[in-house]
């Protein structure tokens, strides 16, 4: 197939560690934060923070999670999911494109996958972070290694990247799809829980340096998608789903999970809002995360068991989530339009 391949495909997945084990986190952890994309300090501060206290504090707790979601034959959950992906988008592509997956954060690394592509003199290649919404800690930075290391390229093929697809048609009927296995009717509430951000990253896309961003974001935000804010894409995802769904205004809230260190993180965060229901008397809550298109350890684990827990422990009584894209064929449709709407 390699060889009558003219147009290539690069899918990229955050990453996960290749065993869960506590040496396997420590790497990932390690490469994952240390990237200035991600904890935007100066270098030496983040070396000191991210080596000597928070990898040393986490990698012992995340690797005893991860063995609970671990597979023996496949893996992390996001492996699977992830590799389901490829293959599906190979068969669904032909043999006319070549489709490599790669983890921005370990293995299958970006370099393999990228020395792979080089030595097949493509026509084309379209990178698509697998993402929704951009972020320049997720999206910005897959694109900057992958930029990085086509410097070295001595050929440039027809390069197309696929930014942000928030409000992708068929990924929303996905997740509604995928919403309605539950019955919507049993719920009092429903979460769009997000990955978050510390705030200051949403005012970095400013050039000018003059953009200065509330906690909660700002009204605009809520209501237009803007190509660059995070905010504004997670915002416009949850309309797109509550429209399709039906769900009226007041029953669901948009909010943030996964912060880590003391700086402002983008609010309301997902745990306080669990706590809040809980104490308004809601019993039954199902949480959206589609800032993910497969499961992993932060819906798997931080979801189903930890805010779970919580929201009982607050006075609710059950926290179901719904399952992401993973492998549902409707989402590889979705994929294949993006590779040919972009030039491919």
């Amino acid at each position: 197939m390699s060889k009558k391949a003219k147009k290539g495909v690069l899918l990229v997945q955050l990453g996960t560690p290749n065993a869960p084990t506590t040496g396997e986190v420590r790497k990932y952890l390690t490469e994952f934060l240390m990237d200035p994309r991600v904890m935007d300090i100066p270098y030496i501060s983040r070396s000191l923070l991210v080596k000597g206290i928070i990898v040393p504090r986490r990698a012992p707790r995340s690797a005893d999670t991860y063995s609970t979601i671990w597979c023996e034959k496949t893996g992390s959950p996001l492996m699977r999911y992830s590799l389901d992906q490829q293959k599906m988008l190979q068969a669904d592509l032909g043999e006319e494109y070549h489709v490599e997956l790669a983890m921005r954060y370990q293995e299958p690394s970006i370099p393999k996958a990228m020395k792979n592509l080089e030595g097949m003199f493509l026509e084309s290649l379209t990178v698509i972070p697998l993402f929704p919404q951009y972020a320049s800690a997720t999206t910005g930075s897959v694109i900057d290694r992958v930029m990085e290391l086509m410097r070295s390229w001595q050929y440039f093929p027809k390069l197309n990247f696929v930014s942000s697809y928030c409000e992708d048609p068929l990924m929303v009927e996905v997740i509604s799809d995928h919403a309605r296995y539950h019955d919507l009717q049993r719920f009092d509430h429903f979460l769009f829980s997000y990955h978050g951000l510390p705030v200051r990253q949403l005012a970095k896309i400013d050039p000018k340096k003059e953009l200065s961003c509330p906690d909660f974001g700002c009204e605009s935000c809520k209501k237009e998608t803007k190509p660059f804010c995070y905010l504004s894409q997670c915002y416009a995802t949850t309309r797109a789903v509550v429209a399709k769904l039906g769900i009226p205004e007041g029953k669901y809230t948009v909010c943030f999970q996964s912060r880590l260190g003391k700086t402002p993180w983008i609010q309301p965060y997902t745990s306080d809002s669990l706590h809040e229901l809980a104490k308004s008397g809601k019993k039954r809550i199902l949480v959206f995360s589609p800032a993910f298109v497969a499961d992993c350890i932060e819906t798997l684990d931080e979801i189903k068991v930890e805010y779970a827990k919580e929201f009982k422990e607050s006075g609710g009584q059950e926290v179901e989530m719904v399952e992401s894209l993973n492998n549902n064929p409707k989402w590889i449709t979705a994929l294949k339009r993006m590779v040919l709407e972009n030039g491919n």
